[in-house]
């Protein structure tokens, strides 16, 4: 089908999100402006899913996306779930009594999270009790443990991603009454998500990272050209690091088993991830929960297999990789990504393409063509081209559905070409996916002035 250009437009716009953050007193006093963010699905329904919220009992603001494979529910329930584990490990010992305190009294709870929320973003009403119960069983711990010292923000990310995979792996154990329930709380267990999480305080920004997702920060050099800087690795084969801890974690027996074609087990692609019980429980364990379980566990294929080579699981965690950075004046963006977009775009490019949509200025590269013969009039149409993309940047208001439009409409010469991007946005639901992944990306700027003042 060709799309028009109103119509590529009405697709690429129908996720994005934007946020400002209000200013005070006319003045801005966080470190970050705001941020943008958008999703396009390759997948139906689409299995990625993105958070962003404001901690209000703490400083700080807490943005994630999170990349579910073996269906949509895992990433589901960490978009959900995981921002609440970590704001809890952040509270002070007194701020946790008063919550707990008001709960056991039936008074109203001090509100831990502003959500900035698109309207599609779902919420599973069904299990909102069972999700509470979890983390104030979660905070309740952590109050009997209470050391009386302040909590290190790294050890907060990395305890509440262990916990809430604990949480998952347990709910799916004990199961519930409720069948839907039930269902839910196993398909959540069953299926799996990264996460790449970003906590922004002052200058003071964290990234936790679980999986293949990734962070990048846009840093704007002083001759005005930009440059990108990776505040997370990937979790995968590519990662030789990852692949050693691996092997150190089983016996040197399964030293051949353990990585094959790239996968873990020769199955999943991520060496780290929420969910994915097939490669952490026992295979009795994982025996006995779908035997007493509904039985549509026992019509879906995933659930039914074990891996080959299963000997000494655990074979999988969702302990993050944490990186903190402290911010500079020149550091002026982040990028949040899942990897449908780092599949089809280079870091670098990247930082170019959103620094000069944020700043409105471009360096024109000399045109490369790379090796091919071109004629006059084709160099023609190239400058031409530019020239028009240049005045269609103002077209999108939103910087991640700009990256979105270009990592799946860029041609060999690195520009928007329509007709690809029309080809790629018109294939039907059941070849999109052979073709990319779902992209899903946060871009958060910041603010300088603050920055530069600390």
């Amino acid at each position: 089908f060709y799309l028009t250009p109103p119509q590529v437009n009405s697709i690429l716009k129908a996720n994005e999100y934007s946020f400002k953050v209000p200013e005070f007193d006319g003045k801005n006093v966080s470190s970050v402006l705001g941020f943008d963010s958008n999703q396009l699905p390759a997948n139906a329904p689409i299995e990625d899913r993105r958070s962003a919220a404001t901690c209000l009992q703490t400083r700080g603001m807490l943005l994630g996306v999170f990349d579910g494979h073996a269906g949509c529910a895992c990433a589901q329930a960490v978009s959900e779930r995981l921002f609440y584990y970590i704001a809890v490990s952040l509270l002070p010992h007194e701020t946790l009594l008063e919550i707990e305190n008001a709960v056991e009294s039936g008074r109203a709870l001090l509100p831990i999270l502003q959500w900035h929320k698109h309207p599609n973003d779902y919420f599973s009403k069904e299990a909102s009790k069972l999700y509470f119960n979890s983390l104030r069983t979660y905070w309740q711990e952590l109050i009997d443990l209470n050391s009386g010292e302040t909590t290190d923000v790294r050890e907060a990310l990395i305890n509440a991603f262990k916990r809430l995979d604990n949480d998952i792996s347990l709910e799916a154990q004990v199961g519930d009454p409720n069948s839907f329930l039930n269902y839910l709380v196993l398909r959540v267990a069953f299926s799996g998500a990264t996460a790449c999480v970003a906590h922004v305080d002052g200058i003071d920004l964290h990234i936790a990272n679980t999986g293949d997702s990734r962070a990048m920060l846009g840093v704007q050099e002083e001759d005005g050209s930009w440059s990108a800087v990776n505040l997370s690795y990937d979790h995968n084969a590519q990662n030789e690091r990852e692949v050693e801890r691996v092997k150190m974690e089983h016996p040197k027996s399964e030293e051949r088993s353990l990585v094959k074609q790239d996968r873990l087990l020769g199955l999943l692609m991520p060496f780290r991830a929420f969910g994915d019980v097939k490669f952490k429980w026992s295979i009795e364990l994982q025996k006995r929960v779908i035997e007493s379980g509904p039985d549509q566990l026992n019509d879906n294929e995933y659930t039914k297999f074990i891996p080959p080579n299963y000997y000494t699981p655990p074979y999988l965690t969702a302990e993050p990789e944490v990186i903190h950075h402290k911010l500079r004046p020149q550091d002026k963006f982040l990028v949040l990504a899942t990897d449908g977009l780092w599949e089809t775009m280079h870091r670098q490019d990247v930082a170019r393409i959103v620094g000069e949509y944020l700043t409105g200025v471009h360096h024109q590269q000399p045109i490369a063509v790379g090796g091919y013969k071109v004629t006059l009039g084709q160099m023609h149409g190239l400058l031409t081209e530019r020239r028009a993309r240049i005045s269609s940047v103002f077209e999108d208001q939103n910087a991640a559905t700009h990256l979105i439009r270009h990592a799946v409409g860029n041609n060999e010469f690195g520009t928007v070409d329509h007709e690809r991007l029309s080809k790629m946005l018109s294939l039907p639901e059941e070849l999109a996916r052979m073709y990319r992944d779902d992209i899903t990306i946060i871009v958060v700027q910041f603010n300088s002035h603050v920055i530069g003042a600390y």
